[in-house]
């Protein structure tokens, strides 16, 4: 199955590349990050304000693009528990309309904040048959991390990490209003880019990761 959309190229205009990395890894920049790539907005296919979770450890299969990719090209933060890559992308589990793994967006929530993630896991098109997000207003995003790490950081009233809802912490909370996908070439800095009309492509892709996921979708 496949899908094809026309998508804005929306460039970010006079912006400084920054981004955060790794090893200078916070979520408090969440507040004034900005673009490092340039990005096409691919519009957001839900609005959905929650953002749920699975511990990385479930994703036991070694030969699946998500299990070499995560043990590969992914750091544990040891504060948070979120998975990171180099340039500071979070890792997350996106439906099949978001490409393969490795594939990079920019979300962006009606508070402003834009947060950077990568596809590490796919969601089961059992529960998202769509593509996007579980049907009723169920999560796009579901953070892929480390959980005891990430329980010690977010804490949790009913044992899961946020309440189960990412949602509930500060630097995540919105709902999502655009998703541009990052392109390979980075900002420069104070260049101006035009704004241009491309169509893009997105393959079906089935998880080959064990599916046990927390705090509901």
């Amino acid at each position: 199955m496949r899908k094809t959309a026309a998508a804005v190229m929306a460039f970010a205009i006079l912006m400084t590349a920054s981004g955060f990395t790794s090893e200078e890894f916070s979520l408090a920049d969440l507040s004034n990050y900005q673009r490092e790539y340039k990005s096409e907005s691919i519009g957001a296919c839900s609005a959905s304000s929650t953002k749920t979770y699975e511990d990385y450890s479930l994703i036991t299969s070694t030969g699946s693009a998500q299990y070499k990719y995560i043990h590969e090209k992914m750091t544990v933060d040891e504060t948070t528990g979120l998975l990171i890559d180099e340039d500071g992308f979070i890792g997350v589990a996106m439906g099949w309309q978001f490409g393969e793994i490795g594939s990079r967006y920019y979300v962006v929530l009606d508070t402003g904040i834009v947060i950077p993630v990568v596809k590490v896991d796919s969601k089961s098109a059992s529960h998202v048959p769509n593509g996007c997000s579980v049907e009723g207003g169920g999560s796009m995003l579901e953070f892929v991390i480390d959980d005891e790490l990430a329980y010690d950081y977010f804490g949790g009233t009913n044992g899961l990490v946020s309440n189960g809802n990412f949602n509930n912490y500060e630097y995540f909370k919105g709902k999502i209003t655009d998703v541009e996908a990052v392109l390979d070439e980075k900002l420069e800095e104070g260049v101006t880019y035009d704004t241009v009309v491309t169509e893009t492509t997105k393959d079906t892709e089935q998880s080959a990761s064990k599916t046990i996921l927390k705090g509901g979708y």
